[in-house]
């Protein structure tokens, strides 16, 4: 199996939007192989054309620490780990992809997706100083996406989702932290990224909707 039929198998599974954004065009180094030599990679390829992320990630976690230079098979790991839940592991793994590949715009993007993932996970133990450093990261990383590449406009999106957030934790007032202009200046770049997915399309009722209470909460803030 070779990672040009990969790409096109994860493009037919039914998963969601994210596997839109599966950036399996990083794989080029590896596309020049017909299969992978590592055969833990070869059945973790196969395990995702068939959707099967637990098992994926298994097999791709056991082709450690061989592979754990190659972007490409941790960029599979990482994505398996996400699809299957296991957030902070996934986190960790694109953060790799990225040390080993500073440009890689998805691996950035899954980084950010995982880590305000455990922001605003309501059974986290994380302080509120601890949530407010893990959503900046967020936001860092998807900024760093953006000036990868500047018309992708989910990471606009999500971008804006982190800011929203940042504003909710910095903006419940008599919680720690509370901070009436930190959070003031996060919905209104939360706004401002929204406004930049509408440019795009503005047709996105999802969006506008989103736009609109990003305003009212930010309006509403004492």
């Amino acid at each position: 199996m070779n990672f040009t039929n990969l790409n096109s198998g994860l493009k037919s599974l039914k998963v969601g939007v994210s596997t839109l954004a599966l950036a399996l065009l990083t794989l080029t180094a590896s596309a020049q192989q017909e299969e992978h030599r590592n055969p833990n990679v070869r059945m973790g390829q196969k395990a995702l054309l068939d959707g099967d992320f637990k098992s994926a990630m298994t097999h791709l976690e056991k082709a450690l620490p061989a592979e754990a230079n190659d972007p490409n098979v941790l960029y599979l790991l990482g994505y398996s780990q996400f699809q299957s839940t296991q957030f902070k592991k996934a986190a960790d793994t694109f953060g790799k992809v990225v040390a080993l590949d500073a440009k890689n715009a998805n691996a950035l993007y899954y980084r950010a997706k995982a880590n305000n993932i455990l922001a605003v996970d309501k059974d986290s133990k994380l302080s509120v100083a601890q949530k407010e450093q893990l959503l900046q990261s967020v936001v860092a990383d998807y900024s760093k996406a953006i000036a990868i590449n500047s018309n992708d406009s989910k990471l606009y999106q999500n971008r804006a989702v982190a800011y929203r957030d940042l504003g909710i934790l910095k903006g419940t007032e008599g919680a720690a932290g509370y901070s009436k202009q930190a959070a003031t200046d996060a919905y209104t770049k939360a706004v401002a990224d929204y406004e930049k997915v509408l440019s795009y399309d503005a047709n996105r009722k999802d969006i506008q909707t989103e736009l609109k209470k990003a305003r009212v909460y930010r309006d509403l803030l004492k």
